[in-house]
């Protein structure tokens, strides 16, 4: 919701001095000018992308503006916390079902932000495959997710990188118009004065697109998916420090909370929030 207010008030400022200014709107309505500077960052931006990461980004893009991922936070200690528990009631090989066959679980059925996040569920589920096996030491369990969420780190990083590498190309492909731009009034002089002049202003404007286009768009977009993408892996984060704390033999309310101290101030339930959920998780499987 902020990257559309942030948005609007960039287009109202932008005009809005303009105009005062004594500027005339339709100036800026130049279509060949659009054409050109869109399609080359277009172009640009699926040269320079993966086809295996354009999907990533095209599901990430959204959360910009949609501010996505609340409560995914409160839904890793609670599972995790009924997890742990599980293997300490009936035996780590209990998780056996529930992890090679999460869609089967009633247990991951609570929790659709785990479910619908394929990246977060099968590091999940793929790391506590190596508890269930029982023939790795914690150390060694630590260093294999650390090694995991480096990848992890990689691809959740990549989109704010590939719009970062666009928003340093938009004013020079921006002054590629205005070049083109300026070809074209080349042409014209001798001519018409109000055709030179439109020329000239077309020419002008593609420079403006493209330093707006960089600055005050794309360049904050990738700013906006950093921060998406570290958010992300702190959910990672969050269920490697919860799993090696219970492998290390720690009990599952100590090994959750050796999670939630993973989790950002601003995001972190409380201790108070944290045992609340608990309880009220007990009470669920008594019944």
């Amino acid at each position: 919701m902020f990257a559309i207010i942030g948005i609007v008030v960039v287009f109202g400022g932008v005009i809005t001095g303009f105009l005062v200014a004594g500027g005339k709107l339709m100036v800026l309505v130049q279509p060949s000018e659009f054409i050109t500077i869109g399609g080359a960052v277009l172009g640009a931006f699926f040269i320079g992308t993966p086809p295996h990461q354009l999907k990533n980004i095209l599901a990430m893009l959204p959360k910009v503006f949609t501010g996505g991922g609340h409560g995914a936070s409160m839904e890793i200690l609670k599972i995790l916390f009924e997890i742990f528990q599980m293997a300490r009631v009936g035996g780590i090989l209990t998780l056996e079902q529930h992890v090679e066959k999460p869609d089967a679980s009633a247990l991951f059925q609570k929790y659709p932000v785990i479910m619908n996040d394929h990246g977060l569920l099968n590091f999940l589920c793929d790391s506590l495959k190596i508890l269930v096996v029982g023939s790795v030491s914690p150390h060694d369990l630590e260093s294999l997710m650390e090694a995991d969420l480096a990848t992890q780190e990689e691809d959740a990083l990549y989109p704010s990188h590939s719009f970062a590498t666009i928003g340093d190309a938009l004013p020079g492909l921006g002054i590629v118009a205005a070049v083109l731009g300026i070809v074209i009034t080349m042409g014209s002089i001798g001519g018409d004065v109000t055709a030179v002049g439109h020329h000239v202003a077309a020419a002008l404007v593609g420079t403006f697109l493209g330093v707006l286009g960089s600055y005050g768009f794309v360049q904050p977009i990738s700013a906006n998916l950093k921060h998406i993408g570290e958010n992300k892996l702190v959910l990672f984060i969050c269920i490697k420090n919860g799993i090696v704390a219970f492998a290390k033999g720690q009990a599952p309310t100590i090994a959750v909370e050796f999670a939630r101290r993973s989790i950002p101030e601003h995001e972190r339930p409380s201790f108070t929030e944290m045992d609340q959920a608990f309880k009220a998780l007990k009470s669920e499987a008594k019944k």
